[in-house]
């Protein structure tokens, strides 16, 4: 039994569980890929912004990458240094603090630097992000760089000699990809933009690097980032992933609330949402491990209504496509048992709504010393104060 299961009787639900060692873990070798290869790696707020845990952020990164007016502030006010901050269109409204609470500001077009670039002269280091018209990404969705893309200056597009101020670009193009995927952009990326490499003072490499994944080549990141700075001393090198950080940190606790069967297939209810809670199960589609249950790849119906103990999950929304399967359990499931998803940390508080006014998961912390820690429990008024 491991030491989520003994405190379970401790743990409301539905919770989101991060756990400190798991956390630990993943700094500690983040920590130590941007010491071996001379760079700086910060957090992503999109994809993790659990404020109450950057204590221990602070012990191995020093800065943050922000997409917002409240990521920024989020950054200076609550992790404790300026954001690196990039926009696909900033606004006069908010544009002031978001100035105020960045380190560095980029632009996503040459419009945007235009209109804005004097009001942040001087103030942060300046840069543009750029599209290397190449990425393999397999779904659309998340793709920055297909045809018709919106983020991004074309190489064919950039003048020969930098607008003022200029002082790096800003690449995206990966997402939970492997360093060999990183090897082979990179090369797109010099064959593009290298002219103008010695007008730069930085270049942001952006997230999407999941170096902390089990089977991921730690080492060809490393060499691949080395060599990289042999040919370009001058330029300070960043990357920004969000899930590598938070990546198998935690899951989240549910319970069966009820069964049902149709058509001989049955459908396990939970006191929590897909749509809701994990919404990348529905957008990539990710189909989550369920702890002590086999996943089967396969939304045959037929597997559902003759293998033993083989349950759809449904989440406990009015959508009707609010459900996931197939899982294979031991046992035939009961109301009130417990279901654990496994890694459900990164992507989701930063995504989840509040669509039928279902309850949110509270938010707790697994210490490394095994004492369980609440940090949020949500209620009515989180979701009545969304609209006041």
């Amino acid at each position: 039994m491991t030491q989520l299961e003994q405190i379970l009787p401790q743990i409301p639900s539905p919770c989101y569980v991060v756990e400190e060692s798991l956390l630990r873990r993943n700094l500690t070798l983040i920590q130590s890929v941007a010491q071996r290869a001379g760079v700086e790696i910060i957090l992503a707020f999109k994809a993790f912004a659990l404020w109450k845990t950057f204590p221990i952020f602070r012990e191995y990164i020093s800065h943050t990458t922000a997409s917002s007016l409240s990521e920024a502030r989020l950054a200076a006010e609550l992790f404790g240094s300026k954001a690196h901050t990039y926009s696909p269109a900033y606004t006069d409204e908010e544009f002031e603090t978001i100035v105020s609470c960045s380190s560095h500001i980029t632009f996503n077009t040459l419009s945007q630097y235009r209109r804005f670039y004097r009001q942040s002269l001087g103030r942060c280091s300046l840069g543009l992000r750029v599209n290397p018209e190449y990425s393999e990404i397999e779904t659309e969705l998340y793709n920055p760089c297909a045809a018709g893309s919106r983020f991004g200056i074309l190489a064919a597009d950039l003048p020969s000699s930098l607008p003022e101020g200029i002082e790096g670009f800003h690449i995206h193009c990966h997402c939970e990809s492997g360093s060999d995927v990183f090897a082979r952009t990179l090369k797109h990326i010099e064959e593009k933009f290298s002219p103008w490499f010695a007008q730069l003072k930085w270049i942001n490499f952006g997230g999407g690097h999941l170096m902390t994944r089990a089977d991921y080549d730690v080492d060809l990141l490393v060499s691949t980032l080395q060599d990289f700075r042999s040919r370009y001393p001058h330029l300070k090198i960043v990357l920004e992933p969000g899930s590598a950080f938070a990546w198998q940190t935690g899951p989240l606790v549910t319970r069966v609330v009820d069964i049902v069967e149709n058509s001989g297939v049955k459908t396990a209810i939970i006191n929590a949402s897909f749509t809701c809670h994990m919404p990348d199960c529905l957008e990539m589609p990710y189909h989550p491990a369920i702890r002590h249950a086999q996943t089967l790849e396969t939304d045959n119906l037929d597997t559902a209504r003759t293998l033993p103990y083989t349950y759809r999950i449904g989440g406990n929304s009015c959508l009707s496509g609010d459900f996931m399967g197939l899982w294979q359990f031991d046992h035939d499931l009961c109301i009130g048992e417990t279901l654990i998803f496994e890694d459900m940390i990164h992507y989701t508080t930063v995504k989840t709504n509040t669509f039928n006014g279902i309850t949110h998961p509270s938010i707790g912390m697994l210490h490394s010393d095994g004492m369980f820690e609440l940090l949020r429990r949500y209620g009515y008024e989180d979701y009545r104060d969304r609209m006041d």
